[in-house]
């Protein structure tokens, strides 16, 4: 017997989660940044031509940083539906999860960088 509070098949466990998915991209103003950065980062890699060892490490990095996006989407709307009014106790929950993204998305850039940098450079200036 399935809980009432549990999607009723596989098909409507990822209706659920392209819900959420949806939800973030719509709501969330940093969720954009991330697309936009996504984007990039694919396209340099491709430009560039990165091993395939190298764009795993992007592409891991890179679902770093959108999962603890998703992660601190669902905690801010869990603390809000739990703590609906001003609670310092709810700040710190917020600003715990901003800052997990935070560390994730910095983490991405250096990553990012020692990866995209070097070969991004030889590529710029064989064309200069």
């Amino acid at each position: 017997m399935t809980s009432p509070k549990r999607a009723q098949s596989r098909l409507a466990s990822f209706q659920h989660a392209f819900a959420g998915w949806l939800h973030v991209i719509r709501t969330q103003r940093n969720a954009w940044l991330h697309a936009v950065a996504t984007i990039l980062v694919f396209t340099v890699a491709i430009w560039v031509g990165l091993d395939r060892l190298s764009g795993a490490i992007l592409l891991v990095t890179i679902g770093l940083v959108w999962v603890s996006e998703f992660l601190n989407t669902a905690l801010e709307a869990i603390v809000d539906l739990a703590s609906p009014e001003i609670h310092p106790l709810a700040r710190v929950g917020k600003d715990v999860g901003a800052a997990a993204v935070l560390i994730s998305s910095l983490v991405a850039i250096l990553v990012g960088l020692l990866i995209l940098g070097p070969p991004l450079i030889i590529k710029i200036t064989s064309l200069l």
